[in-house]
Parts: structure tokens; C-alpha cells; sequence
């Protein structure tokens, strides 16, 4: 009882409660938190904190670190994580779910205070050069709005991932461009660099990693998987909405009923 005190708490102390995409977490949350800044490497001189919009719900289990921006009304689920301590940002659009499990991380994109070429995407989705003036307002990770991104998939940066797109479960995205309106079947692997086009299907268990691939993808339109990221869309808004409104508050006054129950214990003779 004591240890799972403990842990409910630690993780509420450091839920995202009233934040706006605007602000950020202070900087000396403590690191035992699931949400915090990220600290100061060769690769990434820079220490932020996440900025997290109010009406997005992070799980107390979730993990956010760094130079993660996430817009409105996401849902983030249990052990999900943006880790956004080496290569940054990652930005997640709104109305976007990140499913239990999603792993979302990035190659570095600095080296000693220098941009490394092909590490950032524009917000349009073109990869930047160092040297161009739009890279210090590039994304290690960019994912658009209305994506979903389900359980245990991973987000690799480089990667551009568009509106109202679906990564199915198990799949991986990594060093790649992947369109709006596209539907990636469960358990696929895309990269290599490739660009997948707008509403194209990568069917389940697929491995895209030339262009060539990439180009003879079959349209989402007319496959099972044609619906479904709007069906996903839907069910996660509502959860966000409910989560926020309503559990959260009950597993914080379960958590204060599990402190309570752990003074009386040390109150008791023997203790």
C-alpha cells in the first residue's frame, strides 16, 4: 500500500494541470516526475520544458521530457512517451492520439551548438538543411492534426507525419515523410528516407524503405483501413474531454486516501 502511494503520487505531482501551449513546465520539476525539462548535453545545449495545451490530457503513466510541444485536446495514454531530450522538437498537432506504449524520439539535430543536415522538417514538411534560415524553426518530429498514432508505434525523427493520418499498431516511422490521409496497416516499418504520398495504404506487415515502394503504394480509399483513422479520432477526443473532466480527480483523492492510510500506518505502535 505504502509503495503504491508512492507511486500515484509521484506521477500526479508532476501531471500537466492548467498549462497552456504557451507555457511551460518549470524547470526545476523534479526528474522523478512524468513531466519535465531536459537536461543540458553536447548535442543539446538547450534545457526547455514541454508545453502542453490545457485541454490536452497526459496519463499520470505517460512520460513527457523536454522539447515536446503538444497542441490541443491530444490524448496521450498510459506509458506512451515524448522524449524530447536529443534531437528536437517534436510537435504533435491537435486533436492527435498517442496510444499506450507510442514511443516518440529524435536523432540529434545539433552537434556542439551546430545543425545536422536532413534532422528537422518544416512545419510544411520539407527536409531542411542546416544551413537553411528555416531549420532553428524546424521538427525533429512533426506530427500533424487528427493523427493517431496507436499502440506501441513508434515515431522515429527525422519524421514528418500529416494530417489525418493512421500509424497502426506496432508499426515504425523513421527517417521518413509520410502524408496526409495516409493509413499505415499494424506492424509496417517505413524508411529509408522515402515520401509516402498523400492517401496512400501501406498494408499490414509492409517494410517501405525505397521510393520505389513508396510510389507503388496502393490508395487508402477502397482498403479496410479507409475509415478508421476518423472512427480513432473520435474515440480519443471524447476520452481526453472525459479523462480531464472527471477520473483524473478520482485517482487524485484515491491517491490522498492512500497517503492518509500510510500516516495512520506510521502512527501506529512499532513504526
Amino acid at each position: 500500500m505504502i509503495v503504491a502511494a508512492a507511486i500515484i503520487s509521484a506521477f500526479l505531482i508532476g501531471q500537466n494541470f492548467g498549462t497552456t501551449a504557451q507555457t511551460s513546465i518549470p524547470q526545476n520539476t523534479m526528474p522523478s516526475q512524468n513531466i519535465h525539462s531536459n537536461v543540458e548535453t553536447g548535442f543539446n545545449l538547450e534545457v526547455k520544458s514541454p508545453q502542453i495545451s490545457n485541454d490536452s490530457f497526459i496519463h499520470p503513466l505517460a512520460v513527457v521530457i523536454g522539447d515536446c510541444q503538444i497542441g490541443k485536446r491530444v490524448f496521450m495514454g498510459p506509458t506512451a512517451v515524448c522524449r524530447g531530450d536529443e534531437g528536437t522538437p517534436i510537435y504533435i498537432g491537435d486533436d492527435s492520439n498517442i496510444q499506450d506504449g507510442v514511443i516518440l524520439h529524435a536523432l540529434e539535430t545539433s552537434i556542439d551548438g551546430q545543425g545536422v543536415d536532413g534532422r528537422r522538417f518544416s512545419e510544411s514538411g520539407d527536409r531542411l538543411l542546416a544551413n537553411d534560415s528555416r531549420f532553428d524553426q524546424g521538427y525533429a518530429i512533426y506530427i500533424g492534426n487528427r493523427v493517431s498514432l496507436a499502440h506501441g508505434s513508434m515515431v522515429h525523427g527525422p519524421a514528418w507525419i500529416g494530417n489525418d493520418t493512421f500509424v497502426g499498431m506496432k508499426s515504425l516511422v523513421f527517417n521518413a515523410k509520410v502524408g496526409n490521409n495516409v493509413a499505415i496497416g499494424v506492424s509496417s516499418t517505413v524508411t529509408g528516407g522515402v515520401i509516402i504520398s498523400d492517401n496512400k495504404f501501406v498494408p499490414p506487415g509492409s517494410v517501405i524503405d525505397t521510393q520505389q515502394q513508396a510510389d507503388n503504394l496502393p490508395s487508402r480509399i477502397g482498403s479496410q483501413y479507409e475509415n478508421i483513422n476518423k472512427a480513432v479520432v473520435h474515440v480519443n477526443q471524447d476520452l481526453a474531454a472525459a479523462y480531464n473532466n472527471h477520473d483524473i480527480s478520482k485517482i487524485m483523492q484515491y491517491r490522498d486516501l492512500l497517503l492518509e492510510e500510510e500516516e495512520l500506518e506510521f502512527d501506529q505502535p512499532g513504526h
